[in-house]
């Protein structure tokens, strides 16, 4: 390998042998882009799968916070309702003892007016005569403070 042909097979020879090497690493590069690009599409699924998942756990959450809010709804109206209830019940009892107040006023109220019209029947002749008495007999009289000579 003196000279220039043995020189340029030498280069030849390391040619072929780089070539040989660059192949391969070019295989290896290869071969490590493809499992990054299935490690890349791996990822790409996880992320997916996650995303997935992350939007069905809100959408429970959502349904467990309706559900929550119906129920407390639930909850709320049926409070209100009983104390409407009790309220009702109260009022009657109050209402009640005072409507048995009023019957009790309406009754008494009823009874004086019975005895003032029997006593209005009763006197109503002998009130009549005495103010017409009053009227018609006229006794007339100088006054006590009257003086005749001025």
């Amino acid at each position: 390998m003196t000279g220039s042909g043995g020189v340029w097979r030498g280069k030849e020879a390391f040619g072929v042998l780089f070539r040989g090497r660059r192949a391969k690493f070019l295989l290896r590069i290869a071969a490590v882009m493809a499992s990054q690009s299935q490690g890349i599409q791996q990822l790409l699924q996880a992320e997916k799968r996650a995303a997935e998942k992350v939007a069905e756990a809100r959408k429970r959450k959502n349904r467990r916070l309706k559900q929550a809010k119906e129920e407390a709804q639930a909850e709320i109206e049926q409070y209100r309702l009983q104390r409407e209830k009790d309220f009702k019940a109260k009022e009657a009892a109050a209402l009640g003892s005072h409507g048995s107040s009023a019957t009790e006023v309406e009754q008494g109220t009823q009874e004086k007016m019975a005895v003032l019209q029997e006593n209005f029947q009763k006197n109503q002749e002998e009130v009549l005569n005495s103010l017409l008495n009053l009227i018609f007999d006229i006794k007339p009289e100088i006054h006590a403070n009257y003086r005749l000579n001025g």
